[in-house]
């Protein structure tokens, strides 16, 4: 008996092997749970059905989070093949490589509205659509990033539209508390993902993340996955409106050793 033997649920945002989403899903499955998948586009089933089918999932769908009827779609299917949900994981974030690079004042309107709709929204469309699908104990989080709180050189709109997901979460996690059922994010660390290699100059993010960071190492996606594993579970029945920080203590620490040092050296030979 696994700790989530009996669960059952869907992630929305599985891409590869290499991503937080999948790594969750890992432990989810590997701890007993029963997972549904969606995939956005025919590009995206071909990595994520080999993927879905290896986890015996029972459905695997196309889903555009920014379009209501898909969204409503998935779980009415949901509904059919599972009756009833323990656990909704939200891993869909999207801005245009333009977006993510230069200036934040040079985003453009349709970039924000990409950004919002599909990174921010989505959550809250998911939870209307899955809330009568949803036990009582149920849980939903989604994935979030320090950029939300502090500027994060190049991650621009989607700083933006983490933290509007951050508030959503937590009104969410109001609506649905009447009913039991629990609303979180996680806060990963830099993790060298398919995603994130979109989002100009990663490489000295991840350098940063690793001096600034208390336990000396960039956080790993075993990490995060266990942390998925944990809001997903029954351990964390009184946690809800809360973002959990998975960065190996990175988002405590406003500056490294070697960061002062780098600066103080800099405004001397100024």
């Amino acid at each position: 008996m696994g700790l989530m033997t009996g669960k059952k649920g869907i992630i929305f945002g599985v891409s590869n092997t290499h991503g937080i989403a999948y790594a969750i899903a890992q432990q989810l499955f590997n701890e007993g749970a029963d997972i549904a998948f969606t995939y956005a586009g025919d590009v995206m089933e071909k990595r994520v059905r080999p993927l879905a089918e290896g986890m015996n999932a029972k459905l695997i769908m196309n889903c555009d989070v920014t379009k209501e009827d898909e969204v409503a779609a998935v779980f009415a299917e949901c509904e059919k093949i599972y009756g009833k949900l323990d656990f909704v994981v939200h891993a869909v974030a999207f801005a245009t490589r333009e977006d993510l690079m230069g200036r934040f004042i040079d985003t453009s309107k349709a970039g924000w509205d990409i950004a919002m709709g599909v990174s921010a929204y989505s959550l809250v469309s998911i939870c209307k659509h899955a809330e009568p699908l949803l036990n009582e104990g149920a849980s939903v989080f989604a994935l979030t990033y320090l950029g939300s709180e502090y500027v994060v050189a190049n991650y621009n709109v989607m700083g933006v539209a983490k933290a509007a997901l951050e508030s959503s979460m937590r009104y969410l996690a109001t609506d649905l508390g009447k009913k039991g059922v629990r609303v979180n994010c996680i806060s990963a660390g830099a993790v060298k993902t398919l995603a994130a290699s979109g989002i100009g100059g990663f490489g000295k993010m991840l350098k940063a993340a690793t001096a600034k960071a208390p336990l000396g190492r960039n956080v790993a996606l075993e990490d995060v996955g266990r942390a998925g594993l944990y809001l997903a579970s029954d351990l964390s029945s009184g946690t809800t409106g809360q973002i959990l920080y998975v960065d190996c203590g990175c988002h405590s620490v406003y500056a490294s050793i070697e960061e002062m040092d780098y600066i103080c050296k800099g405004m001397e030979q100024e």
